[in-house]
């Protein structure tokens, strides 16, 4: 990482979060921390609303967030500067990307964080736009019914006003970004896809990542169903890797597969099927008719290397310096010309950008390495149980 990095302040890296409230800011904040986390950068979301709960109780009324409520501004700048103080010193201690979740939507605001990340870290400011009216009400409407700011909130509609008076307060004093290095994202929040706007000063190699994940990134719902392939015959001998037909049990499943894949997914007539290109993965996908079918390499088994088509109890023998090593630590263990659990989920980075990208349900058939690290991110679970997840085969998780 030393190397990737120029100097110390690039190493750090704050995504600043801005925009009017009801946008998908704190939506596209998680996806991003876990989409990074998930990478393997040490990376943590700062909610500035959380801050000022805590400093302020949750029954503010509108009147807190008007511009021209000089206490409300004062006490608002400081729960923000709170928030960016906890987030540089997480940084000292090692942490890579920090992630500040606020409207941050004037530009004294946000030149005081600027202010404060000088010398530490370098900052990007992500600004969602969003202008689909219909979008905008649906989303006032969740976020009263989910935000601890109403939890005490009997009448609904009452909240709703509140908070759309509290928005107004906010539209009135709003400053779009046109300084330092930004990203503008337009109606992501709608069914359009995230409509990239604007990129002013972007360079790098995590800030290019997050740019490519952000324009692929959208809100439509869809299910993705992963499964392992049918039991194979290597599977019944124990045998590690390879790449071998199913058994009599696996092609039962293959075909009770198909059932439930064309039952589930009879009504998304733009669904797609996509496999290893491991013939047990094709064979646990050719009763399925319908749909169109993709095969990726990268969703091919980790490669074992000199171990492939051993068994675990030969491994041990014949090779028991590695059996221990791959004991004590199997997301880093690398087999012999072979792969690591690391490795799997550089490799998986396009399969996740693709998944985010599509817009239609899919039904992903691989094998259990691949699908703990798949599910990992899908889960936010952290890298470390990554190897532990449980992936049984003749299982459908959706």
């Amino acid at each position: 990482a030393d190397q990737m990095y120029g100097p110390k302040e690039d190493r750090k890296l704050v995504i600043v979060l801005v925009g009017l409230p009801a946008r998908g800011k704190t939506f596209t904040a998680a996806k991003l921390t876990r989409y990074l986390r998930w990478l393997g950068h040490e990376t943590k979301h700062f909610n500035v609303g959380k801050y000022r709960r805590l400093k302020h109780g949750t029954n503010q009324t509108a009147d807190f967030f008007r511009g021209d409520n000089k206490e409300g501004v004062e006490a608002r700048n400081e729960v923000a500067a709170l928030a960016m103080e906890d987030m540089l010193s997480w940084m000292e201690e090692g942490g890579q990307v920090g992630i500040c979740d606020a409207t941050n939507s004037t530009r004294s605001r946000r030149n005081m964080l600027m202010k404060m990340a000088e010398g530490k870290c370098k900052i990007i400011f992500v600004e969602t736009i969003c202008n689909d009216q219909d979008v905008l009400e649906r989303n006032i409407r969740l976020k009263v019914q989910q935000s601890p700011d109403y939890a005490e909130q009997t009448d609904f509609e009452a909240g709703v006003r509140d908070f759309k008076e509290r928005l107004a307060y906010y539209e009135k004093v709003y400053e779009p970004v046109d300084e330092g290095s930004y990203i503008k994202m337009i109606d992501m929040v709608s069914g359009n896809g995230g409509q990239l706007q604007q990129i002013n000063n972007i360079s790098g190699y995590l800030p290019g990542r997050i740019v490519f994940f952000l324009v692929n990134c959208h809100l439509t719902p869809r299910p993705i169903l992963l499964t392992r392939h049918g039991e194979s015959l290597d599977n019944v001998r124990g045998r590690i890797g390879g790449d071998s037909s199913l058994s009599e049990v696996g092609e039962v499943y293959s075909r009770k597969l198909a059932s439930f894949v064309e039952k589930r997914l009879k009504s998304e007539r733009t669904a797609s099927i996509w496999t290893s290109t491991l013939q047990r993965t094709i064979l646990t996908a050719q009763p399925i008719i319908g749909f169109p079918k993709i095969q990726w390499r990268a969703l091919d088994e980790i490669n074992a290397g000199v171990c492939d088509g051993m068994t675990y109890d030969e491994v041990k023998k014949n090779k028991p310096e590695e059996y221990e090593s791959r004991r004590k630590d199997k997301l880093r263990y690398r087999y012999p010309r072979g792969e690591s659990y690391l490795d799997v989920i550089q490799r998986l980075e396009p399969v996740i950008i693709e998944l985010e990208r599509q817009r239609a349900p899919v039904v992903v058939i691989a094998h259990q390495a691949v699908l703990r690290s798949l599910y990992a991110y899908f889960a936010d679970k952290p890298l470390e149980e990554v190897p532990k997840i449980e992936i049984p085969l003749h299982t459908i998780i959706e």
